[in-house]
């Protein structure tokens, strides 16, 4: 799968191979969906043994990369349903850029979108994707997330204070 490369304002400056991009730590497009239920605790995934690099980490919902030409929101909407099995009403909350080196040698240097939604149905993950999942409020997040940081994602633990800012300045 490709990728679409960016510059520092999100700018399009092509295309390249997805782990070809990890290799080499390239700035490229990235999505990130959070999920909460009506009570407001947020939708955490537990990532797949078998993913490539983070795997067995809980992180936000649902993350990927949208194909070349394909519009950010629809893509972050399309992967909510193949990793979480449903799908809702998201919207753009903010995006910011990170930069995360992995010990397999790959590096995630993503401009990453934030998208957020509320659901409170039926959830049918999928296992290749997500081998566990749970609500939590963010009073228990940021616990486990000081307690035990090596259980979550280098991008979940850069986004939820950036996420937390952003709920607060809403009114949340």
């Amino acid at each position: 799968m490709d990728v679409i490369l960016v510059d520092e304002n999100d700018v399009p400056t092509g295309t390249m191979e997805k782990m070809e991009v990890h290799q080499k730590a390239m700035l490229h497009r990235a999505f990130s969906v959070f999920i909460f239920n009506s009570e407001g605790e947020m939708l955490l995934q537990k990532r797949s043994a078998s993913k490539y690099h983070s795997p067995s980490l809980w992180t936000n919902t649902c993350c990927s990369h949208p194909a070349p030409g394909q519009e950010i929101k629809l893509a972050a909407a399309k992967r909510l349903m193949e990793e979480m099995g449903f799908t809702t009403q998201i919207k753009k909350a903010f995006e910011f850029i990170y930069k995360a080196p992995f010990d397999n040698g790959l590096t995630e240097y993503e401009y990453d979108h934030v998208f957020t939604g509320t659901y409170d149905g039926t959830i049918i993950p999928d296992k290749s994707e997500v081998s566990d999942y749970c609500f939590q409020n963010f009073d228990k997040i940021t616990t486990l997330m000081q307690l035990h940081p090596e259980e979550y994602t280098e991008w979940f633990k850069i986004a939820f204070p950036k996420l937390q800012a952003y709920l607060v300045g809403t009114g949340y």
